[in-house]
């Protein structure tokens, strides 16, 4: 049986302007993952979110569950029915990832896996252009897996 990913990048934009604990710091849908990514390759999967992963990689973020704090375009994609997992990963988190960490048997590096050359690049230049304007704490992919 396959596995599926779909997600969102969101942002929280009044969190630069105002803080991340203001009333008007929420966090709203950005894009969707659909339109970014050709692919669910397994072995990014496995990198980045712990998926299918008999590659041995050690996950940036596993099992985080759905945020609570999700935006409510995120929140009217997000089925839940069928779905195995969720998590999210954040552009500050993706920005300090060691991309040369082998996996388990030193074959594969996590740029290899899903790095700027991957399908998730045009994932990550996303997030890299909204961390730019909004900080890189407040940009963020959350994916769902079925």
């Amino acid at each position: 049986m396959s596995t599926d990913v779909s997600g969102m990048i969101e942002c929280r934009p009044g969190a630069r302007l105002w803080g991340p604990d203001d009333e008007d710091s929420v966090w709203e849908a950005g894009i969707d993952l659909f339109l970014l990514n050709r692919g669910n390759a397994y072995d990014g999967l496995a990198c980045l979110f712990g998926i299918r992963n008999t590659f041995g990689f050690r996950p940036l973020a596993p099992d985080r569950g759905f945020p609570d704090d999700a935006s409510s375009g995120l929140r009217r994609v997000f089925t839940g029915h069928g779905v195995y997992g969720t998590t999210w990963l954040t552009w500050a988190e993706l920005e300090t990832t060691d991309w040369q960490q082998t996996n388990a048997s030193g074959t594969r590096t996590r740029a290899s896996a899903a790095g700027t050359d991957t399908d998730w690049g045009r994932v990550w230049s996303v997030m890299r252009i909204l961390s730019e304007v909004h900080g890189a704490e407040n940009v963020r992919l959350v994916v769902w897996f079925y």
